[in-house]
């Protein structure tokens, strides 16, 4: 069982944006991809989620071509949180929680939705916003009614096969215990049995939550691994051009990053 991009290349036009490339998401892990801007991470996961087409090569889900999915299968299975999801309706916090069970089939029981979408709205702690119009929220907490929609979608196991989480640039708009929130939520999504694929800026909130990390850069992958084999001092100068220290930090089970400087260009 995994979500796998399988010898992928994406172009558009006539430049390459991404690949050749292949990379395997697996249940119970979190993945953490990093890398400058530009470096097609959120190409990489548009292409994962099957939003974006493959121009060679092909994306894997639980060993059968993304694609091939019928659209509500796959959505009981894959979940994505874009960088930027707009709605201009005015619903409520509640009724976009509600819409992450639209691939469900009604089991008989009216409630049954209402409480997996209240669920979700208290692991993202904003069930006291539930009347709310989403409209009227900060792009903080838009955020996270967004990522408890998806949650709200994946809430349950399906019979047979994983659930996979995609998830762009996450904690770009939450405040520093927000971001800890949703990775914290990712972790444990992954331990239950879960996959969680992150695009992240913050090397040192991948170092802290995720099992392997991802470098990518020029649409390539550079480095995959675990945090203490892939954040290296010549690694990070080379890749984002930052001169680092990397130590070790008590009760953390990944290194520390410390910048300390931007690398001189050549001459």
């Amino acid at each position: 069982m995994s979500l796998e991009a399988r010898g992928v290349e994406v172009w558009r036009g006539r430049g390459r944006t991404l690949g050749p490339l292949s990379l395997e998401l697996v249940p119970g892990e979190v993945l953490a991809v990093v890398g400058p801007n530009g470096a097609g991470k959120s190409t990489l996961l548009s292409a994962f989620a099957g939003e974006l087409p493959c121009t060679v090569g092909e994306v894997l889900l639980d060993g059968r071509p993304l694609l091939k999915w019928p659209p509500r299968e796959r959505a009981l299975r894959l979940g994505v949180l874009p960088q930027e999801s707009s709605l201009g309706f005015g619903f409520t916090v509640l009724e976009v929680a509600l819409l992450g069970r639209s691939p469900h089939p009604m089991r008989g029981d009216s409630g049954a939705d209402l409480e997996v979408a209240q669920a979700a709205l208290d692991v993202m702690d904003i069930r006291h916003l539930s009347s709310r119009p989403y409209t009227s929220l900060s792009g903080g907490e838009r955020q996270r009614v967004q990522l408890a929609r998806v949650l709200a979608q994946l809430w349950d196991a399906p019979a047979h096969g994983s659930r996979y989480l995609l998830l762009d640039e996450p904690t770009s708009s939450l405040d520093l215990s927000h971001q800890h929130l949703v990775l914290e939520e990712a972790t444990h999504f992954a331990r239950n049995g879960g996959a969680v694929l992150a695009v992240l800026h913050d090397l040192n909130l991948a170092s802290r939550y995720a099992h392997r990390i991802a470098v990518i850069a020029g649409g390539r992958l550079v480095e995959l691994g675990p945090p203490a084999q892939v954040l290296r001092a010549d690694l990070i100068a080379s890749t984002f051009g930052l001169q680092v220290q990397v130590v070790e930090w008590p009760d953390v089970p990944g290194p520390f990053v410390i910048p300390s400087g931007r690398v001189s260009p050549p001459a």
